[in-house]
């Protein structure tokens, strides 16, 4: 369980240049990899469309550093019924919305591409760093105040994310988030971005549906 402290964790003068140095770098990658993958971009659009016909891109209003409001994007993986602002393990009987399509980009993270435009259009993400919430998690604002979560831009992947992803509780996904900002640098950011290659080809962490774990007492 995470346990809050009393205390306000601030990012070091060097955490803070590197997250300087780090935005230049998520552009130049974010700028090649957008260039390289667009034709998986247009084979993936046109599988939307064949599925259902709706939007290929969804958007949704996310958090970021200083919980500033972005609107960030994804490829469309649910119903365009799907009631929106609801995170999916919050939906009742969330299997439902998911598209054919869907539920393949969800296992292999594939709907998480057009992110990589958030990063060039006004650096709202980073590659790596705790993943932006919904404005209506409150508790995971709550438990994430003070740690120095909010002083990072958050990233297309995280160290939660390698370390269990959908199958986190709340408190879990906080505290990890606290232990990047606290270890936040070079170092962790390799870790994470290798960490996501692994949990992505071995699929670990993936609910399908979203489904989170009870929280634990």
């Amino acid at each position: 369980m995470f346990h809050e402290k009393n205390e306000s964790y601030h990012l070091t003068k060097s955490q803070k240049r590197y997250r300087f140095l780090k935005m230049f770098f998520d552009f130049l990658v974010a700028i090649v990899g957008i260039l390289l993958l667009l034709p998986v971009f247009l084979l993936i659009a046109i599988a939307i469309k064949l599925d259902d016909g709706g939007p290929v891109f969804f958007h949704q209003i996310r958090l970021g550093m200083h919980q500033k409001a972005f609107t960030m994007y994804k490829f469309r993986t649910m119903r365009v019924d799907t009631p929106p602002e609801v995170p999916t393990c919050e939906l009742h009987d969330p299997e439902r919305y998911i598209t054919r399509v869907g539920h393949f980009l969800r296992r292999t993270s594939l709907d998480e591409l057009p992110q990589l435009f958030n990063i060039v259009l006004g650096a709202k993400l980073s590659l790596i760093g705790p993943r932006p919430a919904l404005r209506n998690e409150k508790e995971l604002l709550r438990l994430r105040k003070g740690t120095g979560v909010d002083e990072l831009r958050p990233g297309i992947s995280g160290w939660a994310q390698i370390h269990g992803r959908d199958e986190l509780t709340i408190q879990e996904k906080a505290r990890l988030d606290a232990e990047y900002a606290r270890n936040f640098g070079l170092g962790i950011d390799i870790r994470c971005f290798f960490g996501t290659f692994a949990a992505v080809l071995l699929q670990r962490g993936v609910a399908e549906g979203g489904k989170r774990r009870e929280k634990q007492s």
